[in-house]
């Protein structure tokens, strides 16, 4: 009887045990679960930031740009070899235990205890991502726990696939980069379902030390890495002996550009492509960036390389002081709107910084003269031949001066404009009426403020300014008979699953006749041709265009502060300023002339058109005036006044033979008719 109350008595301390255990485990597993509730993984998402993508007018890739150190890919497009090979070498058991892999931290740790050192880790794949994206790098117990914790509530939250595609979309492969997208990339110059077994295998063996292994550095080592990573592959499963052969003996061949070739190209132009994306189509910065955009612009590629080619020839600006002088630079198709180029500054690009091709506001010098004097005038009956006067005068307390101080009297409209008399331009303006250059001047999309009411408009006094982009776009106007068209970078956006988001409708204004523009482009041919234009001349082409030069508004200081030259072919529009972001007593450009800016354009215009075709305006060349008034203006000497006879003689003759021809001809026609 003792001996079964004892057996009871044991029993029942054994239940005790237990029980008392199970309740302590079960505590011990309550807290746990409570502690991994409260963490937080918001932060964690799943989501996969991708790269915006720009397309040239062609339709080709242009540029990438991205916020993210990481680009994801979404798992289904990561190759079977990746992930297994992540698997074998980081987490054999990645898909049997839930976020911390109990037996692989005995294994590791027996390991490390029989090797005298730490030779094998025990983080899981879960804890890996949980390290990386959720915590400090701080070696504390605490960070340590959290560790634990963080990856079991990921566990319940996310499936293995979620989980593998963050941790592939995040983890460092070294040399710069974040995530699997970028690696194969970096190293490869593949997508990455392009990836072979052997090279999953490399970039799964970087994880590991990625810098210590970085083939691009250290050849030898990844190789061996790479190595491993396939033997575990084939001890587990993954691939067979004959892949495991072949992918051994797979010579590593390395990207030599060392990464995505089109991330960050054209950057001046992107600029203006996410100012027009977030101002007109009203998508954010963020959006941009991550939102895995395609773009489609106006962009002609070649014409982009060939300004940035020409920006990076130092000598073909003005030499600074202490200080680099600065240009912005743009192109823009007449007959479409469409920029085909853009550089905003010399040197070091910033992202969305200062551009001067487009924010630039500086006063826009006699470069306006044909937008708010000429072009009204002819409007209202003037003609190209009418004499303008060309002297000292003041116009109340205004009196301006041409910029050589050197005065005709009088001169054909033309030739004011070929040789940018500033007295014969302000004249004009005031004979045509402030009201008429001003409404001119609009119609061109020229901002004005009130304060612009006022003579010095015809020599570009404004108070706000212009930059290249709004004088293009003026000057379009005047190669597309009249018309201006709103000058633009994007064509159409994209979203990531295909939607259109954006599209760029079309807008054009009727700014004036053809007719008129038929003169102004015969008087700007001859700015080019035999005027103050001539540093803009490219041999078989026909360029019209216009100067423009400010002075520096510091009393005592003679100097020019902005520099300008818009011109253009039947088929393209340049327009380039060149100065200083801030003139003062030592920073001001020496020249008086607008020289700088005319080599500038010349050297762009003639990259960019080198494969495209010589086309003509078909208009009158002042040639013929200008000869003609040579001869009006020649002294009258015994010999002139015979070889203007002969020369006169000679005409005659040669319009009699030509008029005598075509009555033969006339003859031959009618005159059987007659006879019979």
């Amino acid at each position: 009887m003792k001996k079964v109350v004892n057996n009871w008595k044991r029993w029942h301390m054994n239940q005790l045990m237990v029980l008392s255990f199970s309740l302590l485990v079960l505590g011990f597993l309550g807290i746990v679960y409570a502690y991994s509730m409260d963490l937080d993984i918001s932060s964690l998402k799943n989501e996969l930031p991708q790269a915006t993508v720009f397309y040239d007018l062609n339709g080709e890739v242009a540029s990438k740009v991205s916020a993210n150190k990481n680009e994801g890919v979404p798992i289904n497009e990561v190759p079977d070899s990746m992930k297994n090979a992540v698997i074998a070498i980081e987490d054999r058991r990645f898909y049997e235990h839930h976020g911390v892999d109990y037996i692989g931290i005995t294994r590791a740790l027996i390991r490390d205890i029989k090797a005298r050192g730490m030779v094998e880790g025990g983080s899981t794949i879960t804890q890996q991502l949980t390290k990386n994206t959720l915590l400090t790098s701080q070696k504390t117990l605490k960070r340590k726990v959290d560790e634990v914790f963080l990856a079991m509530q990921i566990e319940r939250q996310y499936s293995k696939q979620e989980i593998l595609q963050m941790y592939l979309n995040q983890i460092y492969f070294g040399d710069g980069a974040w995530g699997i997208k970028h690696a194969a990339q970096n190293y490869f110059a593949k997508e990455v379902k392009d990836l072979s077994i052997s090279e999953s295998a490399l970039l799964a063996g970087l994880i590991k030390a990625p810098s210590a292994l970085n083939p691009y550095h250290h050849l030898e080592k990844a190789r061996q890495r790479r190595n491993l990573v396939l033997l575990q592959m084939k001890n587990q499963g993954y691939i067979t002996n004959q892949q495991y052969d072949h992918a051994l003996a797979e010579k590593v061949m390395l990207n030599d550009k060392g990464g995505d070739p089109f991330r960050g190209k054209y950057p001046h132009y992107v600029d203006q492509v996410f100012e027009e994306a977030i101002n007109v189509y009203h998508l954010s910065q963020d959006e941009l960036l991550t939102g895995g955009y395609q773009i489609y612009t106006e962009l002609d590629s070649i014409m982009q390389n060939a300004m940035e080619k020409t920006y990076q020839k130092d000598d073909i600006f003005p030499k600074g002081t202490d200080q680099m002088v600065q240009s912005g630079g743009i192109l823009v198709d007449p007959k479409t709107g469409g920029i085909r180029a853009i550089v905003g500054g010399r040197g070091e690009h910033t992202f969305r910084g200062y551009n001067r091709a487009t924010g630039l506001k500086a006063q826009p010098g006699s470069s306006i003269k044909p937008l708010a004097v000429f072009t009204p005038a002819l409007e209202n009956g003037w003609k190209i031949t009418d004499m303008l006067m060309d002297e000292p005068m003041s116009f109340g307390e205004y009196e301006p001066s041409n910029y050589n101080h050197e005065y005709a009297g009088k001169v054909p409209m033309y030739e004011a404009v070929k040789d940018s008399k500033n007295v014969s331009a302000v004249w004009l303006l005031n004979e045509i009426g402030i009201e008429k250059g001003l409404d001119c001047a609009k119609r061109f999309g020229i901002p004005l403020a009130k304060g612009d009411r006022n003579l010095s408009l015809a020599l570009g006094g404004l108070e706000g300014g212009v930059s290249p982009l709004i004088m293009a776009e003026a000057y379009s106007a005047f190669p597309n008979h009249g018309v201006r068209m709103k000058a633009h970078v994007i064509k159409k956006i994209v979203d990531s699953e295909g939607n259109p988001v954006a599209e760029w409708k079309g807008k054009k204004e009727r700014v004036t006749t053809k007719a008129v523009t038929d003169q102004i482009n015969t008087m700007l041919l001859g700015v080019v041709e035999h005027g103050s234009g001539k540093n803009a001349q490219i041999p078989g082409r026909e360029i019209a265009g216009k100067t423009g030069s400010t002075q520096v508004p510091i009393e005592g200081v003679k100097g020019v502060k902005d520099q300008w030259f818009v011109g253009y072919t039947p088929q393209l529009v340049g327009a380039f300023w060149v100065g200083y972001d801030k003139t003062d007593e030592k920073h001001f450009l020496k020249t008086t002339s607008s020289a700088g800016a005319a080599i500038v354009f010349r050297e762009v215009m003639k990259e960019a058109l080198k494969d495209k075709p010589s086309t003509s305006f078909d208009v009158p060349r002042i040639d013929g005036l200008i000869q003609e008034k040579q001869e009006e203006e020649i002294e009258l000497t015994p010999d002139t006044i015979e070889e203007h006879f002969n020369r006169g003689a000679r005409k005659w003759e040669e319009r009699w033979k030509k008029q005598k021809e075509k009555w033969e001809k006339r003859w031959k026609r009618i005159g059987p008719k007659m006879n019979h």
